[in-house]
């Protein structure tokens, strides 16, 4: 028995087949409206009819307001772009509508698929020929109308982000008969002008407003400039010729500006802010390597001949000084000891003793002990505390015991 798949896979297999096909993803389709309902949900659900074929659609709330211009009735002839694909749990197949157009102007999207088409064969739309968009313009050159939004939001923008670029505007005509002629002429000047950018472009609008832009004089003149060109149409939903041939493509004239003009106002901060930490790296280095440098000088003076020879020098006065001191003291000492032996010397000493009357008597070199060891007519020595005296002996006394 063969594999068996259930509802919810047979289901979700036919969605994926119809996510993964390139043609059912951005198609248009042209038919008449049926059951055209507005739910409550804000969506729209209605049936496109063709000669007895239908195909259910919906058109989500969201895509309305940029994709819907009118109030959907049975009976109109609509084109609708969308894409083809599959409701998983009804496993209905219906087109999913993001712009609806009444058939009108289906002769304009025709003509506009023929010249993409044509321009593409011709290469208009590579890669390989798109300029690269100055990074810091001076002089930026503006092909638009002279009044309205756009001007004065690209002005705005201009002042805000840049006040020193300079504009050059030329007022073309962007919509109605003649305008694709002033656009192109536009093109043309500004470019033999010189100017670093230029921007063309007009706010949003109907396809029919935007026509000029769609124009095969406009692509080539743009495909021709020396000059990178930024288109910025002011619409979401289609790309005009003009975006697809630009260098450039932005959503509208303001994003278009922003794409042109640098922000040099939050350059210039960025440049301030670098230039305060360099500053504060430059400082920083320059403290590191002055600490560095008078860690190095102490080493060096501590390291230097002439420094030891001084710490030597001291050294030296130092030890005079302490030699001089123990001299003195031992000096003291010893000159106070003798003063000591000196006072017990002189207690010791004979003639210390011959005070208060007292004397020394020698004769003949001899120290005279005894009356007996002289006579009468000898000559005495008799030493006093402070002088010597010779006499002679006058009479002997014998002292009686």
């Amino acid at each position: 028995m063969g594999v068996i798949y259930s509802v919810k896979d047979i289901n979700k297999y036919i969605k994926n087949m119809f996510e993964n096909d390139y043609l059912l993803r951005n198609l248009k389709v042209q038919g008449e409206v049926s059951n055209a309902v507005y739910h409550s949900s804000g969506h729209i659900y209605f049936t496109l009819k063709e000669e007895g074929n239908a195909l259910k659609a919906v058109m989500f709330r969201g895509y309305q307001a940029g994709g819907l211009a009118f109030r959907l009735q049975n009976g109109q002839k609509v084109v609708v772009s969308g894409q083809i694909n599959v409701f998983e749990r009804d496993g209905q197949c219906q087109l999913y509508a993001k712009s609806i157009v009444l058939d009108g102007r289906g002769n304009l999207y025709e003509a506009y698929e023929q010249l993409k088409q044509r321009l593409y064969e011709e290469g208009l739309f590579e890669f390989e020929h798109k300029k690269e968009i100055p990074k810091f313009p001076k002089k930026i050159g503006i092909v638009t109308a002279k009044t309205g939004a756009a001007i004065q939001d690209i002005r705005n923008i201009a002042r805000r982000r840049n006040p020193y670029v300079q504009l050059y505007l030329y007022p073309a005509q962007v919509q109605g008969d003649g305008a694709a002629a002033t656009i192109v002429a536009g093109i043309q000047a500004l470019d033999q002008m010189g100017m670093d950018t230029i921007i063309v472009g007009r706010g949003g609008g109907s396809i029919e407003d935007l026509w000029a832009f769609n124009e095969e004089i406009v692509a080539r003149a743009i495909f021709a400039a020396n000059t990178p060109i930024i288109s910025g149409t002011g619409h979401e939903i289609d790309n005009t010729i003009a975006d697809y041939v630009a260098d450039l493509r932005a959503p509208t004239p303001s994003a278009a500006a922003e794409l042109a003009i640098p922000d040099i106002m939050t350059s210039l901060q960025q440049v301030e802010q670098y230039e305060r930490r360099m500053t504060q790296c430059v400082q920083h280095n320059m403290h590191m390597q002055k600490r560095k440098l008078d860690m190095l000088a102490v080493s060096l003076e501590r390291l230097s001949p002439d420094n030891k020879l001084k710490n030597q020098m001291l050294y030296l006065d130092s030890l005079q000084d302490r030699i001089l001191a123990i001299m003195k003291q031992n000096f003291e000492k010893k000159q106070h000891m003798c003063e000591l032996l000196l006072t017990r010397l002189n207690g010791l000493s004979p003639t210390a003793k011959l005070v208060g009357g007292y004397g020394y008597v020698e004769t003949n070199g001899k120290a005279l002990k005894s009356v007996n060891e002289i006579q009468e007519q000898d000559t005495l020595s008799v030493t006093l505390s402070d002088g010597r005296i010779e006499t002679i002996v006058t009479k002997v006394t014998k002292t009686i015991v």
